[in-house]
């Protein structure tokens, strides 16, 4: 493979993941499952009862809209009003629009707003709805609310800077109101108060907080429905007991469905009722009173977030700890254990932070980068062993045992360079096998019934060979090369013996083979071989056109040379020559078990040094056939 190609499956898999990461933080795709798990451990938390807060909520029920009608007369919110003033109500929050009047008692509702030190009106910015006419600026408020693209409330708009007096929060000017103390306001505008707060890609977020819109945090919620909470009609009535208004803030505002002052909230998705499914904007905003006074008191239960700086460095980190797992073991099996036992680990931490630390960082990205990085690796290991694979059958075809493919396999990245076996000097032994009077025996035969012949012949050979861990390295016409020691450095003892134990194998084979040739009036067929260890060169050769596993040296041509020694000396099926070489260096157990004959010191073709010569001698009793090996 050209080396672009080889650049771009290592690196191309890696590529794709951060293609994919940047995809699912730029669709929004990562913070909606920011948000669903924010919203399952949230819903899931033991939250604090609204009844620990000094708030009462007055809300208007169907019921109360069949009986005054809608709107309600300014009338009747005047004597209520009065009603709260007098019974001791610390503040009054009237989270509901009058900047148009109803009914003949306008005046009066507007001149309590104006002279009620307690009472606060609202305002929407969004919709550019005032509040109610003559209401002092000091005790003017907005009521914005910052929903989520999913239609979720999880965030408060506490407050916006840099504004004039009127612009303050519905929560903030109700609780300045009834604390008497703005010191909370002012740090913030002062820029000296120590509150974490919500950037553009804080926590799980990546595009909604946007500070433009002013200071924001995770909106706390009390228990769903645990405030103190009365209709309208008991409100009017006088129902409401002392101690739910005396040193009380009593926020009065629309809980009828039909009204459609309802809020998806973090509940709203595994929520445990109906009921809860919605919350009223009236309800809404006591729970963000009710934080601010948590904070007043220092029990404040604000969700901290893991800023912007701290999500890319933890994202950072998981891509690494991705790369590194995913690449550090070396079986596929064991990395992916690792990696899920660690993105395990690591998600249930972070959702431990958020459950019981009140810490939300955002888990999506940091396990998809973990997860994206390791799958990366995964595939570019999987593309590369299939590469090697290819490689690995095109140098070596189907000749080597499964034993040995496997050493080869393990050992791919060092034996591989550019599709090739690197060139080794190795102790090697080589089995040289031939079949005697192939001649003669090709001319009794058709040419459709000689390769039958040779096949069956081969069958017997080669699993002798590669049961052994031996490689048959090529075939020359009716002989047989294997090679044993090879591709990988072996146990030059052990592979001289399974050379021997692979020549007595196929003479076995021979024997019952020639016993079906004779039934079938075929030629016996009888084969020389020629044993040889010693030093040899061994790698790749050829064009990238064609290549080849070649083994070469002095060890191949000995070996051959002893196959083909005094052809005449052969009696049996198989006739066994063995070098001195290859005897010397067997374990002296293995060696006491060999029947010898010594054919003494011999000369042979290429080489200026004699070889020491024994022949193998097997059960070779006599077998009738049809053509003798001459």
């Amino acid at each position: 493979m050209k080396r672009p190609a080889q650049l771009l499956l290592r690196t191309g898999p890696y590529v794709i993941a951060l293609v994919v990461l940047a995809v699912l933080r730029q669709s929004g795709l990562a913070q909606m499952v920011d948000l669903t798990i924010y919203d399952l451990v949230v819903s899931h938390k033991e939250a604090p009862s609204g009844l620990d807060s000094p708030i009462t909520v007055i809300g208007i029920e169907e019921s109360d809209i069949q009986r005054y009608g809608w709107p309600i007369d300014d009338g009747l919110f005047c004597r209520g009003i009065d009603s709260l003033q007098s019974g001791g109500a610390i503040a009054i929050g009237f989270d509901l629009y009058r900047d148009q009047g109803v009914g003949p008692e306008q005046q009066c509702l507007r001149n309590r707003f104006r002279d009620t030190p307690t009472l606060v009106s609202i305002f929407n910015l969004a919709s550019g709805i005032p509040a109610v006419p003559g209401t002092p600026a000091e005790r003017q408020s907005y009521n914005d609310l910052s929903l989520d693209a999913d239609g979720v409330l999880r965030r408060d708009l506490v407050h916006v800077t840099g504004q004039d007096e009127a612009t303050v929060s519905f929560a903030m000017r109700v609780t300045e109101v009834a604390t008497g103390d703005r010191s909370m306001r002012e740090s913030i505008d002062a820029g000296t108060d120590d509150d974490h707060w919500l950037t553009a890609d804080a926590g799980g977020y990546h595009h909604e907080a946007d500070a433009g819109l002013g200071l924001q945090r995770m909106l706390v919620y009390r228990q769903p429905g645990s405030y103190r909470r009365y209709t309208l009609e008991q409100w009017l009535n006088g129902d409401l007991p002392s101690d739910a208004i005396r040193n009380q803030i009593v926020l009065i505002g629309s809980t009828a469905p039909s009204l459609r002052d309802l809020f998806e909230v973090p509940f709203s998705r595994f929520h445990h009722g109906a009921e809860m499914f919605q919350i009223p904007g009236v309800e809404i905003h006591a729970n963000r009173i009710a934080t601010l006074l948590d904070q007043r008191s220092n029990n404040t239960q604000v969700i901290w977030t893991m800023p912007g700086w701290g999500n890319r460095i933890l994202v950072l980190i998981s891509l690494l700890a991705g790369l590194v797992l995913g690449e550090a073991f070396q079986t596929l099996r064991r990395s992916v254990l690792v990696v899920a036992g660690v993105a395990g680990a690591g998600t249930a931490g972070l959702l431990g932070l958020l459950l019981w630390s009140q810490v939300w960082v955002g888990t999506a990205l940091p396990l998809t980068s973990m997860l994206s990085m390791a799958g990366a690796a995964w595939l570019r290991r999987g593309a590369i062993s299939q590469l090697h694979s290819q490689q690995i059958r095109l140098l070596l075809g189907q000749a080597t045992s499964p034993a040995v493919a496997q050493k080869l396999w393990d050992q791919r990245e060092e034996l591989l360079s550019n599709g090739r076996f690197e060139g080794q000097q190795l102790p090697i032994t080589v089995l040289f096998t031939d079949i005697a009077s192939f001649t003669t025996v090709s001319e009794c035969l058709s040419p459709r019934e000689l390769m039958d012949w040779l096949n069956r012949g081969m069958a017997i050979c080669v699993p002798a060979v590669t049961r052994r861990g031996g490689m048959v390295n090529k075939f020359t016409g009716d002989g047989m090369l294997a090679v044993f020691g090879v591709p990988v450095l072996q146990d030059p003892a052990a592979e001289a013996a399974a050379a021997l134990e692979a020549a007595r194998e196929i003479q076995a084979g021979l024997k019952e083979l020639n016993a079906e040739f004779l039934k079938q009036a075929q030629p016996a067929m009888h084969i020389r071989a020629g044993i040889h260890s010693g030093e040899a060169l061994v790698g790749s050769m050829g064009s990238p056109e064609r290549i080849e596993y070649a083994v070469i040296g002095d060890t191949v041509n000995c070996a051959s040379r002893l196959e083909s020694l005094e052809k005449h000396r052969h009696q049996g099926v198989m006739r066994v020559l063995v070098s001195n070489n290859t005897l010397e260096i067997l374990e002296p157990k293995f060696r006491k078990q060999l029947v010898l004959e010594a054919w003494g010191s011999i000369h042979v073709k290429g080489r200026d040094e004699p070889l020491e010569v024994s022949e193998l001698k097997m059960d070779n009793g006599p077998v009738t056939t049809q053509a003798s090996p001459t």
